[in-house]
């Protein structure tokens, strides 16, 4: 069973896309069965692991391919917190996108493409070895891609070439770095790393750089994002999985495990990496918050939103302390759980009102209360009000700074919550204090659109309000640096 637990979790996203692309446009019922049947086994999964892990176990499968050379799936406590997301927010946003595009055309191609980016995700959180990561990160560019010029309007497709221009060098150089790697230090396992001792320091700075580079991409690190507010011509199912789950938090994710599970964190700081990695990400955490301020479309503001507060996630690892790396580990959920509300409501003003840019949301609240209201508690949690998640992580960052000599990081997280308030309030100001000029009232129907919203607004509190359980995504992150990453 501990070998097949991996790959199980896998056919819960595989076997729903293939079989979908086989579909027929009017076998509606058919395919939302496959995709919510798929998503909920998933979660039953995960739920399952959840227990298992927390009492020790782990499970593993492994392929050979070549001589040295093999497929590693690995569930542990860090890959759990991964997919434990990604499990959640498939099934949330399934049903989402299920309402949202109802009987529109080639679903059965947009839901085939959708759930292959949920198995690449999924790979990429199981993925036990650098090679095997590669693998599921390349598939997650190749079944992203037709998500994101699903309308196949001339914005759509200019935003999917966008998305290559940037992709496919950063995978080259990703490429580059993990055959260098193994070429001095053989296949590498996220098992603590491999043994780096006497490897010349410069060559693995370089290799870092490289590694840096080929993740910076999906991670929207600066200079490297101008592909996502681009992607933003995609439907709103899309941006939701974009920005909450899949590409962003794949590039995210892999930087925690280049950091520590590939040189170390001991190795990244002798090498001197971990402080200049830090200020990128500060630098990212900055400019993303002030090239929000300046844009008036909803999606627009939110994706520059998304390129500052996912680098919260690459401040957390890049700092050598426990309570960073607990912060930056837990904002992995937070964020997820913050931005897909946002994009949820952001998508529902647009179907259901019309409603695409900053300047058309005027008393949208007293028309459209349960989105707008969910809305405000997304934006709220990025700004950092307690006792939600956003608060959560700042103050561990905070922490996190003070504990590793570097008090900067104070300066950062305070410039970044009044940014976030800068760009944030005055969208909320506009929902709820300005009187409309219009008198109609959009529904808030079905609800399949709103239910989804409400969820994860609800949950972007709870897991700020009860972050001191036992079942919180902060105390998951503490059991994944007591059990790996402590000194």
């Amino acid at each position: 069973m501990s070998q097949w637990l991996p790959l199980l979790i896998l056919a819960t996203s595989l076997v729903p896309a293939l079989l979908t692309f086989f579909l027929d446009q009017d076998q509606h019922r058919l395919r939302n069965t496959l995709n919510l049947g798929g998503a909920l086994a998933k979660l039953g999964l995960v739920v399952y692991l959840l227990v298992d892990v927390a009492q020790g176990t782990f499970h593993e499968v492994r392929f050979d391919l070549l001589p040295g050379q093999f497929l590693l799936l690995r569930v542990d406590a860090l890959a759990l917190l991964f997919l434990a997301l990604s499990a959640l927010l498939w099934l949330l946003t399934t049903i989402y996108a299920i309402a949202y595009f109802d009987r529109k055309p080639n679903l059965s191609r947009f839901f085939g493409f959708f759930g292959l980016c949920v198995f690449a995700t999924t790979g990429i959180a199981l993925a036990g070895s650098l090679l095997t990561f590669f693998v599921f990160y390349e598939l997650l560019t190749l079944s992203t891609w037709p998500l994101v010029v699903h309308k196949q309007n001339p914005e759509s497709m200019a935003a999917g070439r966008t998305y290559l221009r940037y992709a496919l060098p950063s995978s080259t150089v990703l490429l580059l770095a993990i055959l260098w790697l193994q070429n001095l230090a053989g296949p590498i396992e996220f098992t603590g790393g491999p043994d780096l001792a006497g490897q010349d320091p410069d060559t693995l700075r370089v290799i870092f750089v490289l590694f840096v580079i080929g993740l910076g991409m999906k991670a929207a690190v600066v200079p490297l994002h101008g592909w996502l507010p681009a992607a933003m011509a995609a439907p709103a199912p899309v941006s939701a999985l974009l920005h909450a789950v899949a590409v962003v938090k794949a590039g995210a994710f892999g930087f925690v495990r280049v950091i520590h599970d590939v040189f170390g964190i001991e190795q990244v700081t002798a090498l001197g990496l971990g402080m200049p990695l830090a200020v990128l990400a500060s630098i990212t955490i900055i400019y993303g918050s002030l090239k929000a301020l300046g844009q008036q479309g909803i999606k627009r503001r939110l994706a520059y939103s998304t390129v500052s507060q996912v680098s919260y996630i690459l401040l957390g690892a890049a700092l050598a302390g426990p309570f960073a790396l607990i912060g930056g580990l837990a904002h992995l959920v937070h964020q997820g759980l913050m931005k897909i509300t946002l994009f949820f409501c952001a998508g529902i003003y647009d179907e259901r009102a019309g409603i695409r840019r900053i300047d058309q949301l005027d008393g949208i609240g007293a028309r459209m209360p349960w989105t707008s209201v969910c809305f405000s508690l997304g934006a709220l949690g990025m700004i950092g009000l307690p006792p939600m998640a956003g608060f959560v992580t700042k103050i561990y960052l905070g922490i996190g700074g003070l504990e590793v000599g570097a008090p900067w990081v104070i300066g950062v997280l305070g410039a970044s919550t009044l940014l976030n308030a800068a760009y944030f309030l005055p969208l909320l100001y506009r929902i709820w204090f300005v009187e409309s000029a219009s008198g109609d009232r959009p529904g808030e129907r079905p609800l399949g659109i709103v239910a989804p919203a409400v969820l994860t607004g609800l949950a972007a509190i709870a897991v700020g309000l009860f972050a001191g359980s036992a079942v919180s995504p902060l105390a998951w992150a503490s059991l994944i640096v007591e059990r790996t990453y402590s000194p």
